[in-house]
């Protein structure tokens, strides 16, 4: 605690040299003179007119410093049944080549590359590939469906596509290029070349003038240089989800991004040069974007990609299985991984197979993780458990424990303490500062720190008007919670999520926190229903743990009672329904708003992110049934 106090102190006293010596975590072509310029964009820019080259700083520097047979990449692969280690020379050899074959596509510094791809190393190469030439990639999560992955060609106009012919999900394969087909055809944006992955269990069929084969063009190519770049030049472009109308592209720039990746490996996860981090999230989100591939290369680090679920590939000790064989340090992933295997293996029996002493610590986003789950898998794992809170927007955490710092104290269902750079607060609705411990809307002071989006792709306007325009000299989270007396914050759900009962402002994050103590309960969602007397109540949906045989009923009786003992009748929580599943996101986001507008008769769009649309066919179902 110590330690964190006095950085994120000496953070505030003087954040420009916070920063500056940040900065020198990484290698410069120029290096910054100045850190930070309040005149550029919506709220500043980063280390203005400094240059550097993010693939650079990524491979080459580690092999020039005879680094180059230490492993940066372990690709482990339960659905092909392949494990490849792969060191920072081959890295370095292969995204040299694959820059080159882009280069003789005609990809030059600016343009953007949208890459469809599942988890294959070839999706992080190529990546570092178009930041090689200072081009601009746009990741898509593999499997999209076509309209998806057509609005974000159509926002970013690439110049190139690259693909891979499929994805491989427990007992299917997904063929993408008929989907890439199907996007190309819904366009008014055509790229000018499309690379092919072809993988064994589907190869696709080739578009003759227009799709090349990624292997052969990567053989014919000739290695490509790195390209000097500005610190403010976008490095990539990430489409958030869930989004309606125009998608909305969060621009990720390369010297703010290289330095907040480096500094959070040092402070928040605690991995340096040759141990392994294992992110367990997929490239096409955030947490791949930064913590699959950029920062532990960055820092010279050994990270995972791998192709699996955490249940079912091929049972619940999947994850286990990876710590022990690969002595993963740090580990990343999402509350709703935790809650399957929880669903699947309560005692731990499978954890108990594996030998976990390389590992540190356990790190948890995506959704604030329940504490009776963040409990539960403490006391199995016997390690530290952090929950850390960002956003997409962000690129790194907001809040954390740090275990580079020494660990502030574990408080189950708290996101931790803000990092260094960020100075984060409840308001109210008029943009006031509230009392420790008071709920409100969750906001960070400007400017944001280095390796925040700094903007909207060609939406400058949408940026401010979606963040900044809201309460005037901060960052609008979207996240409803408070800051304790000690500093730790508390995500409550989005702001959305605060319902409104008989006048009453209750979060129904608290309310999950409840439901989900029950002995009986997997996974839980508690959403708004319209009342014409209270204006709004809560309903609870809830799923059951693998092997309670119990009388629904019954179950849903003790939760409303437990509810009313530990938050109160004027909760008014008397409606709780047991489901097979929650719809979820690919990330596993629950989607609690389209259930909302289920249980409100409302009409739903089926997101674009959804893993398994059938499961919303199921919750209409079981309000059908309610009545």
């Amino acid at each position: 605690m110590t330690a964190y106090t006095a950085l994120y102190a000496g953070w505030q006293a003087n954040p420009e040299a916070y920063w500056a010596d940040c900065a020198n975590l990484i290698s410069w072509d120029e290096a910054p003179e100045q850190i930070f310029d309040g005149a550029i964009g919506p709220y500043g820019a980063w280390f203005p007119g400094a240059m550097l080259n993010t693939s650079f700083n990524c491979l080459d520097r580690h092999v020039q410093a005879g680094h180059g047979e230490r492993t940066a990449i372990i690709w482990d692969s339960p659905m092909e049944g392949k494990l490849l280690k792969i060191t920072y020379a081959e890295a370095l050899a292969r995204v040299e080549k694959i820059a080159g074959a882009l280069r003789n596509l005609g990809v030059q510094k600016g343009d953007r590359v949208v890459i469809y791809m599942p988890m294959v190393p070839e999706a992080a190469f190529s990546m570092l590939a178009c930041a090689r030439l200072g081009a601009i990639h746009s990741m898509v999560f593999g499997g999209f469906a076509p309209p998806e992955l057509a609005a974000r060609i159509s926002d970013a106009k690439p110049k190139a596509i690259i693909a891979a012919s499929c994805g491989l999900e427990p007992g299917r394969v997904i063929a993408y290029k008929p989907m890439l087909d199907a996007a190309l055809g819904l366009c008014d944006h055509k790229p000018e070349a499309c690379l092919i992955f072809q993988r064994p269990a589907c190869r696709a069929e080739m578009t003759p003038g227009l799709d090349h084969d990624f292997i052969a063009a990567e053989a014919a190519a000739a290695p490509a240089a790195p390209v000097p770049v500005e610190a403010t030049h976008p490095l990539y472009i990430l489409y958030t989800s869930g989004t309606t109308g125009r998608p909305k592209g969060v621009v990720r720039d390369n010297g703010g991004h290289a330095v907040a990746m480096a500094q959070s490996m040092k402070t928040t996860f605690g991995v340096g040069a040759g141990e392994v981090m294992w992110a367990a999230a997929d490239v096409g989100w955030a947490v791949g974007h930064s913590y699959v591939v950029y920062a532990p290369l960055l820092v010279g680090a050994t990270t995972i990609i791998y192709e699996g679920k955490p249940v079912g590939t091929p049972d619940a000790g999947a994850f286990w299985r990876v710590v022990e064989q690969h002595k993963v340090k740090s580990m990343f992933t999402a509350p709703t991984a935790l809650r399957a295997i929880k669903q699947q293996d309560f005692a731990g029996e499978h954890l108990q197979k594996y030998d976990l002493s390389s590992l540190q610590a356990l790190f948890l986003a995506g959704e604030r993780c329940d504490p009776p789950t963040a409990v539960w898998i403490q006391k199995l794992l016997d390690k530290p458990v952090i929950d850390n809170w960002w956003q997409t927007e962000t690129g790194w955490p907001i809040t954390a424990r740090f275990l580079g710092l020494g660990l502030t104290p574990f408080k189950p269902g708290s996101g931790g303490r803000p990092s260094p750079g960020y100075d984060v607060q409840a308001l109210d609705e008029a943009g006031e500062v509230l009392p420790r411990g008071t709920v409100g809307n969750l906001c960070i002071r400007l400017p944001m720190p280095p390796g925040c989006g700094p903007t909207l792709w060609q939406n400058e306007e949408g940026y401010r008007n979606a963040y900044l325009t809201a309460f005037p000299g901060w960052y609008r989270t979207g996240d409803a919670g408070m800051v304790d007396e000690d500093g730790d914050v508390w995500i409550m759900g989005r702001t959305d999520d605060i319902i409104n009962v008989a006048g009453h402002r209750l979060s129904t994050g608290a309310m999950e926190e409840v439901v989900a103590s029950h002995k009986d309960i997997a996974e839980c969602a508690v959403i708004a229903r319209s009342d014409d007397v209270k204006g709004e109540i809560p309903c609870g949906l809830v799923v059951l743990k693998a092997g309670v045989e119990r009388d629904p009923k019954q179950v849903e009786a003790e939760l409303i009672a437990l509810v009313r003992e530990k938050i109160g009748p004027v909760a008014a929580f008397r409606e709780v329904m047991v489901v097979p599943r929650l719809p979820k996101t690919r990330s596993g986001k629950i989607l609690r708003a389209a259930m909302k507008k289920i249980a409100n008769g409302e009409p739903v769009t089926v997101p674009g992110t959804i893993e398994d649309a059938s499961v919303l066919d199921q919750i209409r179902e079981a309000f059908a049934a309610q009545g």
